[in-house]
């Protein structure tokens, strides 16, 4: 099923919190709820991954209902489906829809707001653990944003014990290739220049296909079909499933964008195994040195946990060791939040005071790998796919500020002439 929302003026007002899966997600909430009349609520697309992130949609929730008194308030996203109660007794929310219902066409053509105040039922949340499929909506433009995000797979099979996630997204399924395949060609028909390949668990792709193909493999045959697709680029990739043919598409398909962000969580071994986590540090390493062995530009990021439970502060140090061994461009610190009924709510906490030092430390860390990378762009000329305001994402990530107007959706050859606030600074030309 193809749906679009080119009337902008009937577009819902979602407020999206997370992944770029939740900002793929959000597109299709916005183009289904429109389409079926619902464009006077305001959605919240939430996100569990850590207790800040719930506590900024409350706060969102209470301020947009200050704001716009008569509006109806409905609520979703992996937060409202671990804990549908909890959401619904917020005096400002009105409704609380699972993340089946949300991407569900039945579920909007049948849901009529008014019918809470005749029946009293606020709340539409199925069992996640039981959804075989994934939605197959074409989306075929993203609101705001320059690069479309493509949904290749949802659900997550493991288990780490800090993560609540699984039971927000349910079992691992993939989208299939030419799913995948039509998606991509339906955006680039409306001028997208760069698509981003998103899931829970991007590399585990494929496993519920027959032959299991990999990850590598729905990348290959992406570039081989559309020809016309300018930038491919991956969200984040757990650095224990990387394929082979992943590696080889890396390098020798300059299409793909030499940027990697990995899902690292810790650099103490004994963490990640207590994580239950399926690498080590040596495996970061390694991955690290044969990637640029294949790809000499290729350019890393990586998520960090501070302050996990038991978290010593060698443990820490090796953390921040990984970071400066591997090279580790673009660092996202998330201070360890005890997430309700995980393995790891029962272990040995850190205290508060201590994370929130480790947290700073880490992103400290972060600034300095950061501008170290950012000056070795100086004097360099990169193609700068441009966004908003003059302002786009090199192929390697990093962000750059032209000095002239460009039109959004321009790809430019740009002389990088220094770091700047928004990152770095550049001019057309070589």
């Amino acid at each position: 099923m193809k749906i679009s929302s080119k009337n902008k003026n009937s577009l819902p007002d979602i407020k999206t919190f997370g992944c770029r899966l939740n900002i793929w997600e959000s597109q299709v909430i916005s183009d289904l709820a429109s389409k079926n009349g619902q464009s006077d609520l305001i959605i919240f697309n939430t996100c569990a991954v850590t207790s800040e992130a719930e506590r900024q949609a409350r706060q969102a929730i209470r301020s947009s209902k200050k704001n716009r008194p008569d509006a109806k308030i409905l609520v979703t996203g992996c937060a409202a489906q671990i804990d549908p109660k909890r959401w619904s007794i917020i005096p400002e929310v009105d409704f609380v829809i699972g993340n089946k219902e949300k991407l569900d066409e039945n579920f909007w053509e049948k849901f009529v707001p008014e019918d809470k105040f005749h029946n009293n039922q606020n709340t539409f949340v199925q069992d996640i653990m039981q959804v075989k499929s994934t939605s197959e909506h074409l989306v075929e433009s993203f609101n705001k944003h320059t690069r479309g995000f493509v949904q290749v797979q949802n659900g997550c099979d493991h288990r780490c014990t800090f993560c609540i996630i699984p039971f927000g997204r349910g079992p691992s399924r993939s989208v299939s290739t030419q799913n995948v395949i039509n998606s991509i060609n339906s955006l680039l028909k409306n001028g997208v220049k760069e698509i981003v390949l998103t899931g829970v668990d991007l590399t585990s792709w494929g496993i519920d296909i027959f032959g299991r193909p990999s990850l590598g493999l729905l990348v290959k045959k992406i570039l081989k079909n559309i020809p016309n697709l300018l930038r491919l680029r991956l969200s984040s990739i757990d650095p224990a499933e990387v394929d082979f043919d992943l590696m080889d598409a890396f390098e020798h398909e300059k299409r793909l964008m030499p940027h990697i962000h990995l899902s690292i969580q810790h650099g103490d071994d004994i963490i990640l195994k207590r994580m239950k986590r399926r690498h080590l540090y040596r495996d970061v390493i390694n991955f690290v040195k044969e990637a640029k062995r294949r790809r000499s530009d290729i350019v890393f990021g990586g998520d960090f946990i501070a302050g996990f439970p038991t978290e010593d502060e060698k443990a820490h140090q090796n953390s921040m060791q990984l970071i400066r061994e591997a090279d580790i461009t673009y660092i996202h610190v998330f201070p360890y939040s005890n997430r309700k009924n995980t393995p790891a709510s029962n272990m040995p906490q850190v205290p508060k005071k201590v994370i929130q030092k480790r947290g700073k430390e880490l992103r400290d860390l972060a600034k300095v790998q950061h501008n170290k990378f950012l000056l070795t762009q100086i004097g360099t000329t990169q193609k700068v796919l441009i966004e908003n305001n003059s302002v786009g994402h090199a192929t390697n990530f990093s962000k750059i500020k032209l000095k002239e107007n460009v039109e959004a959706s321009t790809i430019v050859s740009t002389k990088i002439l220094e770091i700047d606030p928004e990152g770095l600074l550049g001019t057309i030309g070589n």
